[in-house]
């Protein structure tokens, strides 16, 4: 059986929660009423996606439960499990208990299963268009700093080989990775050789150095540079041309539009340069506009890519990565609204 994370993980604001400050209005208002009035229906509710995907936040959403709650014990909650795949309307976790226990916390955690779930699934479907090359999540300037732990962790899961950022490998007690940015190139006037000697010189023998190649727009120069400067030393190139720009060993190849950014003659040009100079273990890592449909196009093509570095793409809300919760029946009698009656679903777990 998959195993559950610790609520500690999460090190949610419980105080805050709890004081009502992240629920919908009508929520606490609905519990106020219950309470003032002295009703407490023991209800059950239904948790489901409107979509296909691959689920993510469950274990987040019940350590909303047993933190937040004003009575963990009265309540009994059966879920399925971070990773799971889910089809459109399947019940992924029902919560049975006194309806004034979590009244209000029904925002907070379908929020947690719309965003862990969209992020786990957009890079679940990455890595699988990737066909077993390493994807490193690379999100985190696209979105707020304050959901990089969750969303790292969802990344991860769905099979990220690396983050950018520590934040966002924090629930898997892992490390930011990343390359030479092109700030440091700036900051030793443009010259990419002699930055990434200072970053060798400075940096720990273990880490597998990337030194990104584009600085000057003239890849294939740059990477034969950087690979005969630091020799063993260096691990891979990084392409991350702009969008509005061809590569110096591209001009005058065709069609200009084809050629902009990041492109497959590209990435063969410096695969070919780097392997015809006795540079062949020097990986290629390619960035800028990536996502599924790039992706499979290069590997449709084989493009000699060894990793791929996705960033916005991950983070938009293109798929519709919605869940909602129903009561669908109050003191054993079946009590949904038409349309959202109880739908069982043995794949659901005890929530211990």
């Amino acid at each position: 059986m998959p195993r559950r994370l610790d609520p500690a993980v999460f090190d949610l604001p419980v105080d805050a929660m709890r004081s009502g400050r992240y629920s919908d209005k009508y929520f606490l208002r609905t519990r106020q009423v219950l309470v003032d009035d002295g009703h407490r229906p023991l209800v059950v509710m239904q948790v489901f996606s409107k979509a296909s995907a691959w689920l993510c936040g469950i274990d987040e959403a019940i350590a909303v439960l047993k933190l937040v709650s004003h009575d963990w014990s009265a309540l009994e909650v059966h879920a399925l499990y971070d990773g799971d795949a889910v089809s459109p309307h399947e019940t992924v976790m029902t919560i049975k208990g006194p309806y004034d226990a979590f009244a209000e916390l029904e925002t907070i955690y379908l929020g947690i299963l719309a965003r862990r779930t969209r992020i786990h699934t957009q890079t679940h479907r990455v890595v699988e268009s990737a066909n077993g090359k390493d994807v490193l999540y690379f999100p985190a300037r696209h979105d707020h700093w304050s959901i990089q732990e969750g969303d790292g962790y969802a990344a991860c899961l769905a099979g990220a080989s690396g983050v950018s950022t520590d934040a966002q490998g924090a629930w898997w007690e892992a490390e930011g990775v990343g390359t030479i940015p092109h700030a440091l190139i700036a900051a030793y006037g443009g010259n990419t050789v002699l930055a990434a000697r200072k970053y060798v010189e400075h940096v720990p023998e273990s880490m597998n150095l990337v030194v990104l190649v584009d600085f000057d727009n003239d890849s294939v120069k740059t990477s034969l540079d950087v690979a005969q400067a630091l020799g063993h030393r260096l691990y891979g190139v990084r392409l991350d041309t702009s969008e509005s720009l061809v590569d110096v060993s591209l001009a005058g190849d065709g069609d200009t539009d084809q050629l902009r950014g990041v492109n497959p003659a590209l990435v063969r040009n410096v695969r070919e340069a780097l392997d015809a100079h006795g540079h062949q273990d020097v990986r290629i890592v390619v960035s800028g506009g990536f996502d599924v449909d790039k992706i499979r196009r290069f590997e449709d093509e084989a493009v000699p890519v060894d990793v791929y570095g996705v960033g916005s793409s991950l983070v938009r809300n293109a798929g519709g990565f919605d869940f909602t919760a129903d009561i669908v029946e109050v003191d054993g009698q079946p009590a949904a609204k038409v349309g959202r009656a109880l739908n069982r679903n043995d794949r659901l777990e005890l929530v211990s």
